[in-house]
């Protein structure tokens, strides 16, 4: 009779586990979110090979700049905090494991009772004194559901896609990081050479105005051609504060990176950086391998998926199986374990039928928050690609800029040269001229930084558009 009731129950276990495995799905990546090769704008590269292999301090090579990241991946708070959620996330994946295996509690009691008076005497018994009771308990629980239609199973993945999205938001965070580091730095070395140039200038237009006064007092220049030489002088000087305030807040902001109070930063020049142009982008299909926040987007749609179905296994029965057991003695401790032993055990099957339509809500709401987590993913996709586009496109137009600027520069170098000159044998020359050609070449050379800073930071832009920087 017991093998026919065992042999009954592993029948039927059998059939709820062959069902089940039409309630739950299995995970697949949507077809239509894979990157297609038109992702990036203008390339159609087949070449793998790609920026984002290559580790941070083969990229970064300024010594400098390399010991300003190794802080801030030491000391940035954003990132440590990033950690923490992935502590919190694994702890999640853990206790979701655990879940699959039955719980387990013990219990000691003791019971002191008496009754009153007025109870003992409405049994009809007269007694001189109140007894009393003492009941000693020594008792053990259980209970255990058994995952028929997935649903612990189910949880259990929708854990480990949270721990994974939780990692790759680190990663995000450090590649974010790295690359706000890199553009601060060079930022930094550009206002270094802005004022530089500036300061340059400043020394040259002094000696300007004092060559004017010379001229004025040989009559070829007139006293408003002094005044204006010393007015050009001063509009050079007013560029230094505003550059030196610039300076020292980045100083601060770049502080506060490296989780440091703030202070001046140890650095190198602008002109010794140099400019890696090998710009090898990849195909757009690695973004799914490389990009953190691309994974990350995508674990954030795993995790709804395999909520929505845990959702779907509250439509069904229930299995769980319970017991307990233990020992009780009655004013006595004597022979505890002799001849008191009791327990029970519950097999249980809990269909729901009506509780107010929470399940039909708990799936609706599980399917719309797996929708939105579909878009969202592919919507960082295609940001990532547009990101990728327009780091290429930044670095292209520096370069062609770079290019003209040193043209203009050299012809603007030649045009204050000349004037100067024409201004000391010829009175046709205007001193508006000399004015004129100093502000353009103080424009162009401060331009010229503008220039060489955005191609630095094009490849900064790029390496994180493509994912570079966690490995």
């Amino acid at each position: 009779m017991l093998l026919s009731i065992k042999n009954s129950l592993l029948a039927g276990s059998l059939l709820l586990l062959v069902y089940s495995c039409g309630i739950t799905r299995k995970y697949e990546r949507p077809a239509d979110v894979q990157a297609n090769n038109k992702l990036y704008r203008g390339t159609n590269s087949t070449d793998t090979a790609t920026i984002a292999d290559i580790p941070w301090r083969q990229l970064f090579t300024d010594p400098a700049l390399q010991r300003l990241i190794e802080t801030g991946l030491s000391n940035n708070y954003d990132l440590k905090t990033a950690v923490a959620r992935m502590q919190s996330a694994a702890a999640d994946v853990q206790q979701s494991k655990l879940a699959f295996l039955p719980t387990l509690s013990a219990t000691a009691e003791v019971t002191h009772s008496k009754p009153s008076a007025a109870q003992v005497k409405s049994n009809g018994v007269n007694v001189t004194s109140i007894p009393t009771n003492n009941i000693y308990a020594l008792t053990g629980s259980t209970s255990w559901e058994i995952d028929v239609w997935g649903k612990l199973r189910s949880n259990k993945r929708a854990y480990v896609a949270a721990f994974m999205k939780s990692e790759a938001y680190r990663r995000a965070v450090q590649t974010q990081l790295i690359a706000s580091i890199a553009t601060d730095y060079y930022q930094l070395l550009a206002y270094d050479k802005q004022i530089q140039i500036v300061e340059a200038t400043i020394a040259n237009r002094r000696k300007d105005v004092d060559i004017v006064k010379t001229l004025k007092a040989s009559a070829v220049v007139t006293g408003a051609d002094v005044v204006n030489s010393e007015a050009t002088l001063h509009s050079a000087e007013l560029q230094l504060p505003d550059l030196k305030q610039s300076r020292r807040e980045l100083e601060n902001t770049l502080s506060a990176l490296l989780a440091l109070p703030a202070d001046s930063i140890a650095r190198t020049t602008f002109d010794q950086q140099q400019i890696d142009s090998s710009l090898q982008t990849g195909l757009p299909a690695q973004l799914l391998a490389n990009r953190p926040d691309v994974q990350e987007a995508e674990y954030a749609f795993r995790n709804a998926f395999e909520l929505t179905n845990v959702a779907r296994t509250y439509f069904y029965p229930t299995l769980s199986i319970s017991g307990s057991a233990g020992w009780a003695t009655a004013n006595t401790l004597k022979g505890f374990f002799d001849g008191t032993f009791y327990g029970s055990l519950i097999g249980g099957l809990t269909q729901p039928i009506f509780n107010q339509g929470l399940n039909k809500q708990r799936l609706t709401k599980a399917q719309a928050t797996q929708q939105e987590a579909y878009y969202s993913f592919q919507n960082t996709l295609l940001t990532a690609g547009q990101e990728v586009s327009n780091a290429l496109y930044a670095y292209d137009m520096a370069k062609e800029k770079q290019e003209m600027r040193g043209a203009q520069i050299a012809s603007l170098q030649k045009a204050t040269d000349f004037t100067k000159e024409l201004l000391k044998y010829s009175s046709s020359t205007n001193y508006t001229d000399v004015l004129t050609a100093e502000q353009n070449l103080l424009s162009a050379e401060l331009n010229s930084v503008s220039d060489k800073l955005q191609q630095l930071k094009a490849v900064v832009s790029l390496y994180k558009a493509l994912g570079g920087g966690w490995k």
